[in-house]
Parts: structure tokens; sequence; C-alpha cells
């Protein structure tokens, strides 16, 4: 495949902390991190050395990439924040980590991974709804991983909740390249606020 463009220049990844119950999780972390470094993007991601968020970071560093890391002072023993990054950035709070995160991001990637993992994609999914940021989101499964995610959001559109457009900033693939592909693409139909709020739609979410 050919590098991705020039418009995505560091990508935001969000994943687990560990590493789950199947060995593919982990693989799936080292292809993604491989692919960001490869294509000559920067990782972003949480600074943690464990888990999924280590083998993603240094697959990524292995591979020639940029890493930086973002973290809490919290989480820097418990994470065991990663000493190999280019950038290990320690902040006070989690808000002001998952701001870092976001600020600092082309487009976004999420991996399997747990409770924060959700949090940190919704909150970002609505930053892109209220237009707090342009760029993209795509999820990356394996074995269904994200399938009751993409149940829950569709449900969300159909009960008026939410609304097709805003729907659609959300891309779902297996592969980390093709995702970030289709990602780029996504950086030129963006949308305006109104296509996506809500409120601004009859019925809600159509």
């Amino acid at each position: 495949m050919p590098p991705i463009p020039s418009d995505i220049a560091r990508v935001t990844v969000y994943c687990g902390s560990a590493p789950g119950d199947d060995p593919a999780f982990v693989r799936l972390a080292r292809e993604t991190g491989e692919a960001i470094a490869k294509d000559g993007l920067e990782l972003v991601y949480g600074g943690g050395g464990i888990g999924l968020m280590g083998e993603l970071a240094r697959s990524a560093k292995a591979s020639g990439g940029r890493v930086t890391g973002i973290i809490t002072e919290q989480f820097l023993k418990l994470e065991q924040g990663w000493t190999g990054c280019d950038e290990l950035v320690v902040v006070p709070t989690m808000a002001q980590r998952k701001n870092e995160l976001i600020a600092r991001a082309d487009a976004f990637l999420v991996l399997p991974g747990g409770f924060g993992t959700y949090e940190e994609f919704f909150e970002t999914l609505v930053g892109r709804v209220i237009g707090r940021h342009p760029a993209p989101i795509g999820l990356v499964d394996h074995g269904g991983f994200f399938q009751p995610l993409e149940t829950l959001l569709d449900h969300a559109v159909s009960s008026g909740f939410a609304r097709a457009a805003a729907r659609h900033c959300v891309v779902r693939g297996t592969c980390p390249r093709e995702v970030l592909r289709r990602c780029e693409g996504m950086l030129v139909a963006s949308h305006e606020i109104q296509a996506l709020l809500p409120m601004h739609g009859r019925g809600g979410g159509t």
C-alpha cells in the first residue's frame, strides 16, 4: 500500500492497558504501531508501558516511528509509563490527559480495551459532533470486538437520539492501514455542526 497522504501526520490511539485474553489483540496492537510508523506518522497514545498500550508503542518505536505518550501522575507508576517514548508528557488529571490526546491528533484509532478506552472513544466522538475537532475516528477490530459498540451507536440513531451523519464519523475495519486510509478520505468530507447535532434534525436522528 502507498503511504498515508500528508493530511494526517499524528495519530492518537486508544487501547487497553491490559493485554486481553486473546493473543490476537497483542498482534493487532503491534501491527497498528508498525503501520503508523511505516507510514511516517507520529503515534500519540496514553503513555503506558503495559498491555496493548505498551505493545503498540514499542512496535511503533521499533519500526522507526516517533512516539509521544500522555500520562497522568497517578498512572505514571500504575501503567509503568514507558521511558522509550520520544516525548512523555506527564499531566495532573485525566481531563488534561484526554485534552492533550485529542489536541495532538489528526486522526484517531481505537483498539480493543476496557472502560477507559470506551470513555476516550465517546469523548472524542462527542467532540467531533460538537465541532471541538475535525479528526476522523477509526475502530480497529478483531473478532467482532466492536460489534456491540456499533450496535449501540446504530440504536442511538434508530431511536432518534443521534443523527446518521454523526454515526458516519466512525469507521470500522480489521486492518490498521486500511482504516487509516478510510480516515484520510473522511478529512475531505467534513460536515457542519448542524448536520451532526440531533436537535437540528427533524425527528432527531434522521
